[in-house]
């Protein structure tokens, strides 16, 4: 019995790469604005900071999604 290889990913995009850098650096910037700007604490900046995270992933994955249905 042979064993069989796993599917090799497709590689990833320079403009993926970018994208998300800079996403994370608008993340940073919005922790910093709301901690030192808008001074709302630091346990607040943070959640705040994640959740905006967790809502630009969730909305990548659906976007994914949909374009892997596509085609």
């Amino acid at each position: 019995m042979a064993i069989d290889e796993p599917d090799q990913a497709a590689p990833v995009s320079r403009l993926t790469v970018v994208s998300y850098a800079l996403i994370a650096v608008l993340l940073l910037a919005w922790f910093l604005y709301g901690w030192l700007v808008q001074r709302q604490g630091l346990i607040n900046s943070i959640g705040e900071s994640a959740g905006t995270g967790f809502a630009t992933l969730l909305i990548i994955s659906i976007v994914g999604s949909i374009r892997r249905a596509r085609g």
